[in-house]
């Protein structure tokens, strides 16, 4: 994908998750399976899994570069890197407590909603100061996935929204 073409599916896709979201009634918001996020926390979850990748690229890229290095691999392809994640989700692969959220209440939707969006709108405008170059040369770390290229860690912001909002429409 072009740079062009990860920001239009970042915002499309977290659009469709927050409006999916927004969408839904207090019982929807709050059902969960025994041991599963509900939408509000998925919604969370979003929130919390973008807010570093606002911060990482604020950073000067002499300073990604310093604390993470320089890619020494060309960028997987969107599919191999969702092949990859799925792989390491059926191995048992969770999210790392700092990207567990708390309860959320259904009043709390509104607010979450719009920082989700914020946050998206925030880090379209930070991809769009890069170069396609910057993409496949700067790399920072996945809890999962490891270290992974700026380009790859937006295909699976991409993915990972969707996937989120999949589990969603599969626990009502």
């Amino acid at each position: 994908m072009t740079k062009e073409e990860i920001i239009r599916d970042l915002h499309k896709y977290h659009h469709a998750f927050v409006d999916f979201i927004f969408n839904l009634n207090e019982e929807e918001f709050l059902k969960a399976k025994e041991g599963k996020w509900n939408a509000g926390q998925q919604l969370a979850h979003i929130k919390m899994s973008i807010s570093p990748l606002n911060l990482a690229l604020s950073l000067p890229q002499f300073v990604l570069k310093w604390k993470f290095g320089k890619a020494n691999r060309p960028s997987k392809s969107y599919n191999e890197l969702i092949e990859k994640y799925q792989s390491k989700l059926a191995l048992g692969g969770v999210a790392p407590s700092k990207f567990s959220p708390p309860e959320v209440k259904f009043d709390e939707k509104l607010k979450l909603s719009n920082l989700v969006a914020k946050n998206v709108e925030a880090f379209g405008n930070r991809i769009k100061n890069l170069s396609e170059n910057d993409l496949d040369i700067l790399v920072i770390p996945h809890p999962l996935l490891g270290k992974l290229t700026l380009r790859e860690m937006c295909y699976f912001t991409i993915y990972h929204v969707q996937h989120h909002q999949q589990l969603i429409g599969n626990g009502l």
